[in-house]
């Protein structure tokens, strides 16, 4: 059945049935661009046929409805037909951060009981014996796309329950390693659906693809262009002047990004063939600062901007009108059509209006919890609070928030630990569990302290094991061998004792004051 709107009302929003995912092919004109790649340019047409080849491809090679499928390669064609492929095929795909190493990728594959590994030469060459799980075939992407024309039974659109399992996308906790988000068909259907129309998406409009298609965030740029009819440029990039680069030569009208990367972009002098035909930028991963929405809108003065909150348990929560952009700063918005937000206080009562409590986000965006994981699934994933216009089950985030007299939300803080780095939401465990397994050290606290260009600054506190030789040298090459840049401590404090709570326990708040103290962050 048709699934409500809640806030905001967009009037031009269909109130539809989700349909299989794989459904984004079909909805462009057959002559439109889709996906425009370094080498050619695909129609909705060639988009059609190649996902319906890569589809058939997967079926032949892997038959058992439901297997998972991994994806570890830069943005490309098959990277970028995948999320439809798999799910035309009922496959089940997990694409891996291609930043990731190689040791991140082995526990992705084996968490998530992959068959099957697609990947660029370089990183399959990267894995070492015993990273890819019993059973998994690894197969280099250029391979898959030569094979396609070959294919003898291409698939016709799937008619898979929409609540049928699609995705499983691996976001970082603040403890342990990397959980995998379950999705269905219906979430990033209509996730594509909401942002689509409040952004105003519209057949003529090109978005660059500059975020990982492993991240909710970057997913979404192609869903929601296809669903408008749109076409999308993916771009790795090197420097941030290859993103200005791009958006001259494709006329791009559609921009997302995180804070860090928008900081780079202002530095740089942006030519009128760059930056006029931009019509949108968004922004999620971090708060945008005053004065960084004060530069965006002086280079983009015609672009709309928006700021928007999300959190890939339930893809994303809020936006706020580009038109409150000025008067409402710090603001975080309001619901995202699909999304029912509700503040909750400690005693499970929704808040007054200036009250703080937990943002608790309800509806059909909400995801299927943690792939094989009853426990931390049951953390987060909760029965909605009573007056729920949705019901069912909620994601409790654990963010802080509260709610003004106008129904606008903002951030107050975030209960866990997590460090948020650069756009990238990075475990401290996973940093201090790699510290500890080179032998140099006996401890470690991994902990974020605020910056102003990265938004956290990642800081290992350790304490040198008793045996270790030139530990303070050798500790920053081998974390340089074992976890990708973005995790990479910015600085590293060395102590001869670590402190402790009254349980015994590390005292992260203890160490975590002690650096802001010396830092003056």
């Amino acid at each position: 059945m048709p699934f409500p709107l809640l806030e905001p009302q967009l009037p031009n929003l269909p109130n539809p049935d989700p349909k299989p995912l794989d459904h984004l092919a079909e909805i462009g004109a057959d002559d439109s661009p889709a996906l425009v790649l370094r080498n050619r340019t695909l129609s909705f047409k060639d988009l059609r046929d190649r996902v319906a080849r890569l589809s058939g491809w997967l079926t032949d090679r892997v038959p058992q409805q439901g297997a998972r499928v991994a994806t570890w390669a830069a943005k490309n064609e098959l990277t970028c037909l995948m999320p439809l492929a798999a799910a035309r095929a009922g496959l089940v795909h997990v694409p891996i951060n291609p930043l990731l190493k190689h040791m991140q990728a082995k526990h992705i594959l084996a968490d998530s009981g992959a068959v099957m590994l697609l990947g660029t030469k370089a990183r399959l060459a990267s894995l070492e014996v015993g990273d890819l799980p019993p059973g998994c075939e690894a197969i280099d992407e250029n391979d898959v796309l030569q094979a396609l024309d070959e294919v003898a039974e291409p698939m016709a659109a799937s008619t898979a329950d929409p609540d049928a399992l699609c995705a499983i996308l691996y976001t970082s906790g603040s403890t342990g390693r990397p959980k995998g988000v379950m999705l269905s068909h219906a979430n990033l259907w209509l996730g594509a659906v909401s942002v689509a129309h409040y952004l105003g998406m519209e057949a003529d409009d090109v978005t660059l693809g500059v975020l990982p298609l492993s991240f909710d965030y970057g997913q979404n740029q192609l869903l929601s262009s296809w669903y408008a009819g749109a076409s999308v440029v993916p771009l790795d990039y090197l420097f941030p002047r290859d993103v200005a680069r791009a958006c001259a030569k494709y006329g791009v009208t559609t921009l997302a990004a995180v804070p860090p990367l928008w900081v780079q972009l202002t530095e740089l002098e942006w030519p009128a063939e760059a930056s006029a035909p931009l019509r949108r930028l968004t922004n999620s991963g971090g708060a945008l600062t005053e004065e960084l929405v004060s530069d965006l809108r002086g280079i983009f003065p015609q672009a709309r901007l928006f700021p928007m909150y999300g959190l890939t348990e339930a893809f994303r929560s809020t936006y706020l009108d580009p038109e409150l952009v000025e008067s409402h700063p710090t603001s975080m918005g309001r619901g995202i059509p699909f999304a029912e937000i509700m503040v909750i206080d400690d005693e499970g009562n929704v808040a007054d209006p200036g009250e703080e409590g937990e943002l608790v986000h309800c509806g059909p965006l909400v995801a299927q919890g943690y792939w094989q994981d009853a426990e931390r699934t049951a953390e987060r994933f909760k029965p909605s609070p009573d007056g729920s216009e949705y019901g069912g089950i909620a994601v409790w985030s654990g963010d802080r928030v509260k709610r003004d007299a106008d129904g606008l939300l903002y951030f107050i803080g975030r209960r866990d630990a997590m460090i948020k780095s650069a756009g990238n939401r990075i475990s401290p465990q996973e940093i201090e569990d790699a510290a500890r397994a080179t032998d140099l050290v006996a401890e470690a606290v991994a902990l974020g302290v605020k910056d102003e260009r990265l938004g956290h600054a990642i800081h290992l506190v350790v304490r040198a094991a008793h045996d270790a030789e030139d530990a303070e040298a050798q500790l920053p090459k081998a974390l340089a061998k074992e976890l990708p840049n973005f995790m990479q401590p910015h600085v590293i404090h060395w102590k001869d004792s670590m402190p402790l709570n009254p349980n015994g326990k590390l005292d992260r708040t203890a160490l975590a004051q002690e650096i802001v103290g010396e830092t003056g962050a």
